[in-house]
C-alpha cells in the first residue's frame, strides 16, 4: 500500500522541510514553488493533506473555497501566511481548514494539526445513531442504576402519582421529569418547570400561585402562576428542598385540596396538575433539622427516583460521550467521525463533580475546538479536567484533606476556595459542584472573604 502524500505549495524550501519534520516519515511530501504548478499537481493526484501558502499571487481564501468545493481529493487543508490575522483564521475555520500557521511553520505545531490526518492510535467511530433523540440524554444508559430508573419511569409515568426525583446537580432530574410527562396521559398538556432556588423568597409565592392586581407594590396587573399554567399537564418543582417552611405549607395545601389562592385574592381556584418534585438535598436529614416538613415529604414521595452520579454509571460515560460529540458535531457543522481512545481514557480519569451537565459542556467546547474528523486530547479543556494541585491550608501543611481540628466554618471556607479554583472562578459552575444556589454561594464568598 503506497504511503499517503502531502502537497506543499509554497516557494520557500523551509516550509516543505518543516512539513517533512512534522509528518515524521508517515507521509511523502511533495513541493511546488508556484501556484500554477501546485494546482496542476493537485488535480493530478490523491492527497492526504494540502499545505498552501496565501502569500502566493492569486492565493486567497476565495481560492481555498473553490478548491474545497471542486471535489478534488485534497485531503485536509493547512494554510500558511507571513502575517496571519484573526479574520483570516475565522474564515478559514468556516471552510474546514485544519489551521492557519505563520510561514515558515513550527514543525511541532504543524505536527499537532496534522496528527489526526495520520492518526495511528485507536479511534472509536461516531455513527448517526449516536445522536439519538436530540438532547434527551436522560434516555441514554445501560448501567444497572439507569436501567432501574428507566423501569421506574415506565411504571409510574401513566399513573397520576406524585414523583420525587433525587440526585446531585447535573444528573438529569429535569430530563427525567420531562420523560415522565411525555409518557403520561398528560403529554398533550403543558410541562411547566420552576427552579425554587432561583427565585427570591418574596417573589416565589407569586410565581407559584399568581397574584391579583394591587396585591403588593409593583403588582400592576393580575398574574397567572405556574400551578394554573400547568393545568392539564405536569408541574416540576425543582430544588424544592430550598423552599421556606411557610411556602411548603401552601404547597402541601395545594396538593391536598387541588386548589390554590392567588396572592391578594380570595377566590379558590381549582387546579388539575400533576406535580413532580426534584432536589439535590437529603430531605430526610432536612426533616430532622426542622427545615423541611415531614407531611409534605410523604405527600411528594409517593414514588421516589434516585438518579446516580455520573461516576457511578460505568460504561454509560462512553455512550454519553459519543452522543454529545455526535450531537454537537451536527449542530456546529463539524465533520467529526471518530474519537481517539486516548480522549475516552482521559475522560474516564475525571471525577465529574458536575455530572452530565459538566460532561455536556466539556464536549461542546471540544467539538468547537476540533478541526478534521477525529476528536483528540488537545481539543479537551485539560485545565478543567485536571485535579487541582495540593495546597497549604494556612498552617504550612499540604491540604490533602481537611484536618480534624478545623472548625466547620473553616472546612466550608477551604472547600469553597478549592472549588472556585477548580472552575476558575465561574460562579455558575461552582454552585453546581457545591449543590447550592448561586445567591447562597455569593453570600458565603463575601462572608469568608474569598472575593
Amino acid at each position: 500500500m503506497p504511503r499517503p502524500a502531502v502537497l506543499v505549495i509554497e516557494p520557500a524550501a523551509a516550509a516543505a522541510e518543516a512539513v517533512r519534520e512534522a509528518v515524521a516519515g508517515r507521509a511523502e511530501v511533495r513541493a511546488a514553488a508556484t501556484l500554477g504548478d501546485g494546482l496542476e499537481q493537485l488535480r493530478g493526484g490523491s492527497w492526504a493533506a494540502l499545505v498552501l501558502s496565501l502569500d502566493l499571487p492569486a492565493a486567497d481564501l476565495a481560492l481555498v473555497r473553490r478548491i474545497a468545493e471542486s471535489g478534488v481529493p485534497t485531503g485536509s487543508m493547512v494554510l500558511l501566511a507571513s502575517r496571519p490575522t484573526m479574520q483570516m483564521m475565522v474564515e478559514a475555520s468556516r471552510l474546514g481548514v485544519l489551521g492557519v500557521f505563520a510561514s515558515p511553520p513550527d514543525p511541532r505545531e504543524l505536527g499537532a494539526a496534522l496528527r489526526e490526518v495520520f492518526q495511528a492510535e485507536d479511534v472509536i467511530p461516531i455513527t448517526p445513531a449516536d445522536v439519538g433523540d436530540g438532547d434527551d440524554e436522560a434516555a441514554i444508559g445501560a448501567s444497572p442504576a439507569m436501567l432501574e430508573v428507566f423501569r421506574m419511569v415506565g411504571r409510574v409515568a401513566g399513573s397520576p402519582a406524585t414523583v420525587l426525583i433525587l440526585g446531585e446537580s447535573g444528573t438529569g432530574k429535569e430530563l427525567v421529569a420531562r420523560a415522565i410527562h411525555r409518557n403520561s396521559g398528560r403529554a398533550a398538556g403543558p410541562f411547566v418547570a420552576l427552579n425554587c432556588a432561583a427565585i427570591p423568597e418574596n417573589l416565589l409565592e407569586s410565581e407559584l400561585f399568581g397574584h391579583e392586581k394591587g396585591a403588593f407594590t409593583g403588582a400592576i396587573a393580575r398574574k397567572v402562576g405556574r400551578f394554573e399554567r400547568a393545568s392539564g399537564g405536569t408541574l416540576l418543582l425543582d430544588e424544592i428542598g430550598d423552599m421556606s417552611l411557610a411556602l411548603q405549607a401552601k404547597i402541601l395545601r395545594a396538593l391536598q385540596e387541588r386548589e390554590i389562592e392567588r396572592v391578594g385574592g380570595e377566590d379558590r381556584i381549582p387546579v388539575d396538575v400533576r406535580v413532580v418534585a426534584a432536589t439535590n438535598k437529603n430531605l430526610r436529614a432536612a426533616i430532622t433539622d426542622g427545615t423541611f416538613r415531614e407531611d409534605l415529604y410523604f405527600r411528594l414521595a409517593v414514588v421516589t427516583l434516585q438518579l446516580p452520579r455520573l461516576v457511578e454509571r460505568g460504561g454509560d460515560l462512553d455512550l454519553l460521550v459519543r452522543h454529545f460529540v455526535a450531537l454537537n458535531a451536527a449542530r456546529y457543522g463539524r465533520e467529526i467521525r471518530g474519537i481517539a481512545r486516548s480522549v475516552m481514557e482521559r475522560l474516564h480519569e475525571h471525577a465529574w463533580p458536575g455530572n452530565i451537565r459538566e460532561l455536556r459542556n466539556v464536549l461542546e467546547r471540544a467539538v468547537l475546538m476540533a478541526h478534521g474528523t477525529v476528536l483528540l486530547p488537545e481539543h479537551l479543556p485539560l485545565d478543567q479536567l485536571s485535579p487541582p494541585a495540593p495546597e497549604e491550608d494556612g498552617t504550612g501543611a499540604p491540604l490533602a484533606g481537611y484536618a480534624p481540628g478545623l472548625h466547620l466554618a473553616d472546612v466550608e471556607r477551604l472547600h469553597i476556595r478549592e472549588v472556585l479554583k477548580l472552575v476558575q472562578g465561574h460562579l455558575g459552575k461552582a454552585s453546581d459542584v457545591l449543590g447550592v444556589h448561586r445567591n447562597t454561594l455569593t453570600r458565603k464568598i463575601r462572608e469568608y472573604g474569598l472575593e
